[in-house]
């Protein structure tokens, strides 16, 4: 266990070895004392855990909290079977692996854009997951994937191995909008280029569960906070699904928001976090 800055903020950071390699977490009660169940933040493709910052410092939240970086992403190793650990299952299971290790059994994961896909997994693999925040994830299958999203240029680099510098930093700006910070610069450009490809290659294929029929019958409290100006999510795609059960029945939208509406409005997302975990008694 090491202490580690992160924009002034003091986080402890630990390490799990897992069969693909070994993980990297933020984990802001490693003694396990407070009584509530922990939150699991999982974060989007290429980046790292340091962008929940805002949210791992927030003590309202009262409870356990962890992010954890995915195989091939900031401090975590790139994966030693990338085929089978690059793919959003490949990362459910990884985490599943560090929640084990940690004796967490029961969690409720927060997940932004392919940390969203990954929290289905993980909400139809772990019994412990007990409920699931998505943010920037519209729910899609092989057969809608390009019905969710909108035709914005930078969306072909989610699976494409190299990036150019100029590349990595349009897909920084546009995931956590202009401008975006060197860390998050940074974080594109360390990514494992293979776990993009990878994973899209999977997505294609109709791996995994589908996310689409999972959204619309739940197993678990289901909330979807986005970003109003989201520059990769189709709102009339989401807008037309029927939903059973979702959190406040539909999609809420922080206003001026884009994807990664959790840093630009931290307050109000950590606010709508809380009263959905609330409504819940969780």
């Amino acid at each position: 266990m090491t202490a580690k800055k992160l924009d002034g903020a003091e986080l402890h950071s630990r390490i799990v070895e897992t069969r693909y390699g070994r993980v990297a977490l933020f984990d802001t009660d490693p003694n396990g004392r407070a009584s509530a169940v922990p939150l699991l933040f999982v974060h989007g493709n290429s980046v790292s855990r340091k962008v929940f910052r805002a949210q791992l410092t927030d003590d309202a939240m009262q409870r356990r909290m962890l992010a954890a970086d995915l195989l091939g992403h900031g401090d975590s190793d790139n994966a030693s079977e990338p085929s089978l650990a690059y793919t959003h299952h490949g990362y459910a299971d990884t985490l599943i692996e560090v929640l084990n290790s940690l004796g967490i059994e029961r969690v409720i994961v927060v997940g932004w854009s392919l940390g969203g896909y990954v929290g289905y997994e993980l909400v139809h693999k772990f019994p412990g997951a007990v409920a699931l925040v998505t943010t920037g994830t519209p729910p899609v299958n092989d057969q809608t994937l390009f019905q969710g999203f909108l035709d914005n240029p930078t969306f072909e680099y989610i699976g494409q191995e190299a990036l150019s510098p100029e590349q990595a930093t349009e897909m920084a700006e546009q995931s956590t909008f202009v401008p975006a910070s060197a860390t998050v610069r940074a974080d594109v450009s360390r990514a494992d280029g293979r776990a993009r490809k990878r994973m899209f290659e999977s997505v294609l294929a109709g791996d995994g569960v589908d996310k689409r029929q999972l959204a619309l019958t739940p197993p678990v409290p289901l909330a979807m906070i986005d970003g109003a100006d989201d520059p990769f999510v189709n709102q009339q795609y989401m807008d037309s699904l029927p939903f059973t059960s979702l959190w406040r029945s539909g999609v809420v939208r922080i206003s001026g928001a884009h994807h990664a509406a959790f840093t630009e409005e931290p307050a109000r997302f950590n606010e709508l976090v809380r009263a959905f975990l609330s409504d819940h008694e969780l």
